[in-house]
């Protein structure tokens, strides 16, 4: 009988997709026993362990789903460069409220300043506590829901990134679309206006998104959608790469 149940409990647990409790419900029984553990005491450890490790499993694939450039994460991003009410923002922000009132974050600032590295962290961030997160440059966004458009489904394609909590639009501002390609950036903006959160980059003001959208009625309106719920980061400073060669220049001063 005992030879049975070793057999057949591990069967049973993996048709209940439970492989923490496969792999060391014998070994904690066995501590259990050493403990004199009680038995609901023994299955709530059991229990909670599964738990963890279910959680951490579902952080990884939501990072892979994220496509979120790994390196650019919080450990990487010198917060101290950002002004005293940026950081202030930002911190704010690392809890993730903000999803709930289908907020929107928006990054404005030079070339090289850190906008994506700062929001992409965020989104990281975001992740780790379990929030759908999708990350990719506008213009590969605008081309996949056209293509969606001249296939007729772009109802499902919009349906798809609905899934995600907040969609990180990368440089917003280098996309300079003809109208059909506007057109469906728009209806991605509207489709998700007060329902779901859009982060977004741009080395453009909005006095300069009639560049984006053209014509401006819907420039306007555009605008009108992203800032009603938003948040906005101004990263007003000097970008990396200038800094970099600042500091090069410092160094070889010094050494003269």
């Amino acid at each position: 009988m005992r030879e049975s149940s070793e057999q057949t409990l591990p069967m049973l647990l993996k048709s209940f997709k439970l492989p923490t409790f496969v792999r060391e419900y014998a070994a904690m029984a066995e501590q259990a026993a050493r403990e004199g553990q009680t038995h609901p005491v023994y299955l709530l450890a059991l229990a909670t362990l599964e738990a963890q490790e279910r959680n951490e499993r579902r952080r990884q694939r939501l990072m892979e789903e994220s496509q979120l450039p790994r390196e650019k994460n919080l450990a990487t991003f010198d917060l101290g460069r950002l002004s005293p009410k940026a950081r202030t923002t930002f911190n704010a922000l690392k809890d993730g409220s903000f999803l709930d009132r289908a907020e929107n974050v928006l990054a404005f600032g030079n070339p090289g300043t850190g906008k994506t590295h700062l929001l992409c962290a965020l989104g990281q961030e975001l992740v780790r506590q379990g929030r759908t997160v999708l990350f990719a440059p506008t213009f590969k966004v605008v081309q996949k829901l056209l293509a969606a458009k001249r296939d007729l489904r772009l109802a499902a394609e919009l349906k798809r990134l609905d899934r995600f909590e907040a969609i990180l639009l990368d440089d917003i501002g280098y996309v300079q679309q003809d109208r059909e390609e506007m057109e469906v950036l728009f209806t991605l903006l509207a489709e998700r206006y007060e329902r779901r959160s859009v982060l977004i980059t741009s080395n453009l003001v909005f006095s300069k998104w009639d560049q984006i959208f053209k014509d401006p009625m819907t420039t306007a309106a555009a605008i009108d959608r992203v800032v009603h719920h938003a948040v906005i980061l101004e990263l007003n400073m000097e970008s990396y790469r200038a800094q970099a060669a600042r500091e090069r220049v410092r160094r070889a001063k010094d050494a003269e």
